[in-house]
Order: structure tokens, then C-alpha cells, then sequence
């Protein structure tokens, strides 16, 4: 596919406001890096723009990573079953998306930021309080507890990681998202774990998954490289303009606002798309 020089200029700005919106509400702006590329850069191809953001995102959420390495806000053991297993979801994700027409599978994605947008909305944005205060160990098990209570109950726990894992790989591999939205209240669901610990950790999974849907989107010829990392290098710098700006705001008041932008743009991608998917 040709690129004109203004599509890779729009495509930067794309990634300011991506990243902007990250560093504005702290998770959840990556989900209009998909129609930004169709709608603003006017690459029309879903697929393409699937495989394309899902490298872009992959490589910003592995660079992230770092920070809360540093913060120790990183926990690998769960992190690295709870990937293991969305890397499952995420090729089974990939291969099905892979034979969805595009249509449909813009309309399923219109669908789908709608009800992360509501989802945005209604509920309480648990990441904009200050949870550094909260213990960074699991709790110990009640002193009571019998030893084989205490082991049934983690394997359970385990288990869940799995199973949450596969879903939420699953869903960012069709959908070719991030899926940061899904990934942290699954890992707070399903491990024991504070906040901090989640947001961290679910970075290695974010990034994991991306770059697994562009290595298979990329073995279609479903990926523009350039363009992902236009939009990577213009995430940087929108994503330090975000979080400049969210400090002098109150961030559950831009959560609301932005969930609102989100539901508005799914309903204009459903109209969009519907014809095609019918």
C-alpha cells in the first residue's frame, strides 16, 4: 500500500493524541488508536490498521514497562502465567479475525468501544486515587485456616489467572487492541493484588499481545511498520503532554469526558461500518 507524506504526518499526530489521552486518564486511550488510522489517516483497510496498531501499542506498552520496574510494581510470576496462557487467546484471537471480513469486523469493534466507554462511565476509576499507601505483598492467610483450605484456594486462584488470561488474549488478538481496559480488573479479579501491582503487570501482557498480533498480522502482510512506529514516537510525546495536564485536573471528571468521546465515535463507527457488515 502507498503512503502519502501527509498520512504519515497525520499518522504522528494520531499518536500524540493516543498517547495524550493516555497520560490524560491512565489507561483505556489506546482504543481509539483503531479509528483514528481509519477515520484520520485514511487507511481503510481493517485489517491492516488491526495488524498496524497492534504493533504500535505492543512496543509502547513494553517501553512503560521500565517505569514500574523501577517502582517494583511489576509481578512476574503472575504476569508470566496469566501471558502464557492469553498468548492462546491471542493466536486463536488472531486466526479468527484474520478470516472475519472487515466490515463485520469493524462492526463488532464499534460494539465493543461502546460498551468500554459505558463501562468508563458508570463505574469508579479505581487508578485515579493514590493506592502506594496499600501493601505491595499478598495477605497472609487467616491464622485459622487450614492448611488445605489455604491450597485449594490457590490453585483456584491460579486457575482463574489462566481462564482470564485466555479471554483477555483472546479479545485483544481479534480486536487487535491493547486491551489494558480488560487486562487490569481481570488481574485484580482473578490474583490478589494490589492496584499498583496490576496496572504494572498487565504491561508485560499488553505488550506480549501486541507484538504477538503484529508478528501474525505481519506473516499475512497485514502490518505497516512505519506507521506503528510514527505512531509510538508521537505517543511519546503526547503521552508526557497527558500526564502534564491530568495533574491539574481532576482525573475522574476526564474519565467521564473521554468515555463520552468513546461511546460517540463507536455509534458513528457502527453507522459506518453497518452497511458493510451487512
Amino acid at each position: 500500500m502507498d503512503i502519502t507524506l501527509l498520512q504519515y504526518i497525520y499518522s504522528i499526530i494520531s499518536g500524540v493524541l493516543v498517547g495524550f489521552s493516555l497520560g490524560l486518564i491512565g489507561g483505556g486511550g489506546s482504543i481509539l488508536a483503531i479509528p483514528l488510522l481509519i477515520y484520520f489517516v485514511g487507511i481503510r483497510d481493517p485489517h491492516l490498521v488491526i495488524g498496524t496498531t497492534a504493533l504500535a501499542v505492543g512496543i509502547n506498552a513494553l517501553i512503560n514497562v521500565y517505569s514500574h520496574l523501577r517502582k517494583k510494581n511489576v509481578n512476574f510470576k503472575i504476569g508470566t502465567a496469566f501471558t502464557v496462557f492469553g498468548v492462546i487467546g491471542v493466536l486463536i484471537g488472531t486466526t479468527l479475525g484474520l478470516i472475519t471480513p472487515g466490515g463485520e469486523l469493524l462492526f463488532l469493534f464499534s460494539f465493543l468501544m461502546i460498551a468500554i466507554g459505558l463501562y468508563m462511565f458508570l463505574t469508579k476509576c479505581r487508578t485515579c486515587k493514590n493506592f502506594d499507601a496499600l501493601p505491595k505483598d499478598d495477605p497472609p492467610d487467616p491464622p485459622d485456616d487450614p492448611v488445605h483450605f489455604s491450597n485449594i484456594r490457590k490453585k483456584f486462584g491460579q486457575f482463574k489467572v489462566y481462564i482470564f488470561g485466555l479471554l483477555a488474549g483472546f479479545a485483544s488478538g481479534y480486536f487487535g487492541i491493547g486491551g489494558g481496559f480488560l487486562i487490569v480488573p481481570a488481574l485484580l479479579y482473578s490474583a490478589d493484588i494490589t492496584m499498583n501491582i496490576a496496572v504494572g503487570t498487565s504491561l508485560l501482557s499488553v505488550g506480549t499481545f501486541g507484538l504477538v498480533t503484529a508478528l501474525r498480522y505481519g506473516i499475512a502482510g497485514e502490518v505497516l511498520v512505519p506507521i506503528a512506529l510514527l505512531y509510538v514516537l508521537g505517543g511519546i510525546f503526547g503521552g508526557f503532554a497527558g500526564a502534564r495536564v491530568s495533574t491539574s485536573m481532576k482525573r475522574s471528571t476526564l474519565r467521564r469526558f473521554f468515555s463520552i468521546i468513546i461511546v460517540v465515535v463507536g455509534i458513528y463507527m457502527a453507522i459506518e461500518s453497518y452497511s458493510a457488515a451487512i
